[in-house]
């Protein structure tokens, strides 16, 4: 099984999202992470979907996205020429005796406290898949209490695959 990233470019219309979700499902073919906004440009939104499975499904789902009517770009971003991040924001008690320990943690990690309550801390990350699951092990000593992760997002690097039609 291999790990597919994909940037979809699609048309900023209702359902866009249930079509492109409703076509995974269908087939049986499972989204390990999805993300979608809209781009600099309102008429678009960009959603970047992670899925895992074998070449031949790998090309399937791609060309069977290219068959929606709302999908203008399908695009693989490989880990070489892109730029894939994921936030976490994660919940933890926190005792006077433990939050200068949760503290350094969080600066080693350039994380930023956002939220700071007696008994909890709350830590915003920023980073790609190993740094947010090392971050994790380190507070697995303390207790955490909600953590959610917002899933990969990403974009290629350079300014080669930019679409014309970002610019209207």
């Amino acid at each position: 099984m291999k790990k597919m990233v994909l940037s979809i470019l699609a048309d900023n219309t209702p359902g866009v999202l249930s079509r492109v979700s409703g076509l995974f499902s269908r087939r049986g073919y499972n989204i390990d992470s999805i993300t979608a906004g809209v781009t600099q440009n309102s008429a678009y939104s960009r959603m970047t979907v992670v899925v895992n499975g074998d070449d031949q499904i790998l090309e399937q789902i791609r060309n069977q996205l290219l068959k929606l009517e709302d999908i203008r770009e399908v695009r693989e971003l490989l880990p070489d020429e892109s730029v894939c991040r994921e936030l976490i924001l994660v919940k933890v008690l926190s005792g006077v005796e433990d939050r200068q320990a949760i503290i350094a943690i969080a600066d080693i990690f350039r994380a930023k406290i956002v939220d700071v309550a007696i008994d909890s801390l709350m830590i915003e990350l920023t980073g790609n898949k190993n740094k947010i699951d090392a971050f994790i092990s380190l507070l697995e000593g303390f207790t955490i209490k909600k953590l959610v992760r917002t899933g990969i997002t990403g974009l290629t690097r350079g300014a080669g695959d930019i679409a014309e039609y970002l610019d209207d």
